[in-house]
Formats: structure tokens, C-alpha cells, sequence
């Protein structure tokens, strides 16, 4: 089973370790082009602090953040699950997993990003900001920067197993399953029941629950039909819609009726 998930906006501080190196990071494949994003934002955020700003979209007030990402070569790295915090992760709670779980988080989870593509909980990284909306100057809007080497990359990736796509729209924009892999792909909505509406906050705070839920019971479900089995076997009202169509992907829905 491969999960996908979106990062966090706030990230929590570097390390005091060694530095970030693109060749020791997964996927491989994505080395070249991580080191193009990579080289753009820092040569962004070495120039004009205003303008860094206006294309990352911050405000006054994360001015430190273009500094952050000036320094991302030589800036200390750790482990991408103790960088991405928020409310996502913070209901996943890698630290606390037990270490069968923490095995299967480290094989299991992809969070992806606009500067690094994808990457494993596992994988040591600096702090940096830069979100898949972002139009870097020499490169343009992320989101399609990184689907040509995601296609490359990604069905390898995936396997031939489940593939759980839990990532929110500007990252799905990366790397959407195509052929025989969308087959086995379910993607995952959050509504609270008596509205049906999409609630950002339990939204994320619920994806995190369902993948922290599947990794401490150790299910491993092989396609997404078995996938709603053991979601609703976890407690989960689950409904579920297979593709009409070859190609697409399953779409599930998980209704919550409290939203805190």
C-alpha cells in the first residue's frame, strides 16, 4: 500500500545534523529535478526579499521564511515526519507509533511537495517553504513542473498494490494515476454528515486518523474495494463509489458527524 499525502504549510525547524543531499533522498529518479526547483527558490530568496515574498506568497509577518530558504543548502536536515507538523500530522502522530508501525509508515507513506516532488517520511530534509501553487520565475506553476517526472517515477512508486490518495487538490495536481494504476487508486473525501459539506480542518485531522489507523492495525488491504472493508472494520462510516469507467480511480467518502 502507498498513501499519499499533502505536507504542511508550517514546518517545524531543521536540524542540527548534516546538511541536505538531493542523491540520498527516495525516488530517485527526481533527483535532477529536485535540484532544479532547489537551485530556483534559492537563488530566488538570495535576491530581492520583496519579490522572494510575493511569489511564495507570504506575508510581513513570514518574512523569515525567504532567510529559511536562502540557507536550505547548508541548513541542517532531519527526518521529513519531524519537519511536517499541523493538523494532518499532528493526528497521525508518527513519534508515537509503536515500532511495527513506524516500519510500515517509513514503506509506506509519500508526502508530497513543491520543492522535493515526493518524499519519504524517512527522507532528511531541511525546513523550507514553498507550496505546489507556487510560479518560481525561471520554472512556472509547480503543480506542472513536477508532472512530467512524477509520470516517470510515481507508477514504479505505486507497485502493483493499493495506491490511498489522501492529498489535498494543488498536490493531486502533480501526479495524477493513470491506467491500470488509477485502477487500484482511492481517493478520499471527508464530509460531516448531516451537511455533506467539506470541512478543512476535520478534514485534514481525519486523513491523518485513517492513516494512522490502517498503519497501527497493520491492515493491508490490496485493492480499494478490501481498503473500505478495513476502514469500516476500523470504525469508519465509508461510502464508496468504483470507477464507471476504465482508468479512473475509486472515490470514497467518509462521513463524520462531529467536527472538532
Amino acid at each position: 500500500m502507498l498513501v499519499l499525502l499533502p505536507p504542511s504549510e508550517g514546518k517545524a525547524a531543521s536540524g542540527r545534523g548534516a546538511p541536505l543531499r538531493t542523491e540520498s533522498l527516495s525516488l530517485p529518479g527526481l533527483t535532477a529535478a529536485r535540484e532544479v526547483v532547489l537551485t530556483e527558490l534559492v537563488d530566488l530568496c538570495s535576491g530581492d526579499e520583496d519579490k522572494a515574498r510575493d511569489v511564495l506568497g507570504l506575508s510581513e509577518g513570514l518574512r523569515g521564511e525567504v532567510a529559511k530558504n536562502r540557507e536550505l543548502r547548508t541548513a541542517g536536515a532531519r527526518p521529513a515526519g519531524e519537519i511536517y507538523t499541523g493538523v494532518l500530522y499532528d493526528a497521525l502522530g508518527l513519534a508515537s507509533l509503536d515500532a511495527a508501525a513506524k516500519r510500515r509508515a517509513a514503506r509506506s507513506l509519500l508526502v508530497f511537495s513543491g520543492l522535493w516532488g515526493a518524499v519519504r517520511v524517512t527522507d532528511r530534509i531541511p525546513s523550507y517553504r514553498c507550496s505546489m501553487g507556487v510560479k518560481l520565475p525561471g520554472l512556472g506553476a509547480l503543480g506542472a513542473y513536477w508532472r512530467t517526472p512524477m509520470a516517470e517515477v510515481l507508477p514504479e512508486a505505486a507497485g502493483s498494490g493499493l495506491v490511498l490518495d489522501l492529498r489535498s487538490a494543488a498536490y493531486a495536481a502533480a501526479w495524477k494515476p493513470k491506467g491500470e494504476v488509477a485502477g487500484r487508486t482511492a481517493t478520499v473525501r471527508v464530509l460531516h454528515a448531516p451537511t455533506r459539506k467539506v470541512v478543512s480542518h476535520f478534514n485534514k485531522a481525519t486523513k491523518g486518523r485513517i492513516a494512522r489507523s490502517l498503519l497501527t492495525a497493520g491492515a493491508a488491504p490490496k485493492d480499494p474495494a478490501e481498503l473500505v472493508e478495513a476502514l469500516r472494520d476500523l470504525g469508519y462510516v465509508v461510502e464508496a463509489a468504483a470507477p464507471s469507467r476504465a482508468g479512473a480511480a475509486w472515490a470514497l467518502d467518509v462521513l463524520v458527524d462531529e467536527v472538532h
